[in-house]
């Protein structure tokens, strides 16, 4: 659902003036129009009803590039809302109707399909854990209801192999203050604790939650939404969190705020939350409104991110940077381009790549009509479209992952074959690198890398330091942090060249 049609609905219900959200309870109905809103990632064709029962710029060369159609979805497993996570055998796993694994040349296995007692099909992608397995979220289904009487979500994990456990059912708690209807997804903690939002639910009616929940299911809720009238900290987040490197997670409200257009959030471990920024705050919202995506932190410490809606040509989005402190800088506002061919409506969030720049989707918009994009954007705010979708190829892409090879694999909601969405790659001539699973750890602790050809390998080394290691297959290793190790580059000598590590590995205490 495009803002400003939330606006309407909002206006038609009596509970806010057309163009501008307001959080007055009005029946609940504001909230469960955001709730709408933030699940306008759903789509059947270009848009579709909820499962909840409720419907609703510098102009650049482009690099050579090779777009590739891996796989198109049908009979009712389709509609993958959310990217993919590549795990440590190399495979890509990722989240439809049900839970898939998919390789990088197409091959595709279903693992689990849910059946309502144990979730509805997620919108929010899997995360592999230290353990191997992997932790997610379903948006609706389980085993309670929430405050509008519809299930409530869960929290679950599943093996590689496709042995599902649920973890947790929302509104366990009386009046849901536990939260409910979790969109986004997991981030595993440097403390091996799990951390997340709900869009529903909390102590102060349906702003959301954000939670801590361990490996073995034990909740706890950290924050509630809307604690103060017009609720200036924000309400309803769509997305998961990321940590910093300082330790706290920072996250993104789709609604509330001092402007009533979301915010970009800090929290703590123990659950203390500082907005850092209330969108639209500048003069016909140019700075953005709306975020549906989490902020990811870029290697020179600021967190770059994306907004649905807002910017300087209307209301078709942003790219933004802003700083550890609260400093925003819009980059770029799409629809700068005739006919909205650099794409509108940015609704995942973005990947920084090896070669510094980031890289994203945007639902709407491009070249071939309203199929969406693939951009790439410099921290400077030099957008490239490196692909439009044209509904064969799909449409409607989530978020992009850049694989070990160097390439990138993503989603599409809509189009395809059987018009039930796709897995694409995009190769942009960027080489592989090595990843540590996950990025952080502890002297002495055993740590796996994923890379690709990696058999062979003579030495593996932490900011220079050198380690004992095992080669357990072409794309794993097993390499113990070694005494005297710092935080910086893990490189990996194999027979064709030396690989490093996409991001900086932390040493922590």
């Amino acid at each position: 659902m495009h803002t400003t049609k939330i606006t309407q609905t909002l206006a038609l219900a009596g509970c806010a003036p057309a163009g501008k959200l307001s959080h007055t309870y009005c029946g609940l109905l504001p909230v469960m129009a955001l709730l709408v809103a933030t699940l306008g990632k759903l789509r059947q064709g270009k848009r579709a009803c909820a499962v909840l029962a409720l419907c609703a710029a510098t102009a650049m060369a482009l690099p050579a590039q090779t777009f590739t159609s891996l796989f198109s979805f049908g009979g009712n497993l389709g509609g993958p809302q959310a990217g993919l996570v590549q795990a440590t055998n190399g495979e890509f796993y990722g989240t439809a109707n049900a839970v898939f694994k998919i390789t990088s040349t197409g091959t595709l296995t279903w693992l689990f399909r849910f059946d309502g007692a144990d979730g509805l099909p997620p919108v929010a992608g899997l995360i592999q854990a230290t353990n191997r397995d992997f932790y997610g979220t379903t948006y609706a289904g389980g085993a309670n209801l929430n405050i509008f009487g519809l299930g409530a979500g869960t929290i679950f994990k599943i093996t590689p192999s496709g042995t599902l456990t649920t973890l947790y059912s929302f509104c366990s708690q009386s009046g849901c203050t536990d939260g409910s209807n979790p969109q986004g997804g997991l981030v595993q903690a440097t403390n091996g604790d799990f951390y997340g939002t709900t869009a529903l639910g909390g102590a102060y009616g349906a702003g959301g939650t954000v939670f801590k929940i361990t490996p073995g299911g034990t909740l706890t809720t950290l924050y509630s939404f809307c604690a103060l009238v017009s609720c200036p900290d924000g309400y309803s987040p769509a997305a998961g969190l990321v940590q910093a490197t300082n330790g706290d997670f920072y996250g993104t409200t789709y609604g509330g705020g001092a402007h009533e257009g979301g915010t970009i959030f800090k929290i703590t471990p123990s659950g203390a939350l500082t907005t850092l920024y209330s969108f639209c705050a500048q003069s016909g919202c140019i700075d953005g409104e709306f975020p549906q995506a989490a902020p990811v932190q870029a290697t020179n410490g600021n967190f770059y991110g994306t907004t649905s809606g807002g910017g300087a040509n209307g209301n078709y989005g942003t790219v933004f940077e802003i700083t550890p402190s609260g400093a925003l800088t819009t980059l770029y506002s799409f629809c700068s381009q005739s006919g909205c061919t650099d794409g509108t409506d940015p609704v995942a969030g973005l990947v920084q790549a090896t070669n510094g720049n980031f890289y994203g989707t945007t639902e709407d918009g491009g070249a071939n009509g309203n199929y969406g994009t693939v951009f790439e954007i410099a921290p400077s705010g030099a957008l490239t479209t490196l692909h439009s979708f044209d509904g064969a190829d799909g449409e409607g892409p989530g978020a992009l992952v850049q694989a070990t090879d160097g390439n990138f694999y993503g989603t599409t909601g809509g189009g395809g074959a059987s018009g039930d969405g796709t897995v694409f790659s995009l190769s942009i001539g960027l080489g592989p690198f090595v990843e540590t699973q996950p990025t952080f750890g502890e002297v002495g602790q055993f740590r796996e890398i994923l890379g690709t050809d990696l058999t062979g390998a003579t030495s593996v080394s932490f900011n220079g330091t050198a380690a004992a290691f095992s080669v357990m297959s072409p794309s794993l290793i097993a390499a113990r942090i070694p005494a005297g190790a710092t935080s910086g580059t893990v490189q990996v000598v194999t027979p064709s060249g030396t690989l490093s590590s996409n991001v900086p590995f932390r040493v922590v205490p």
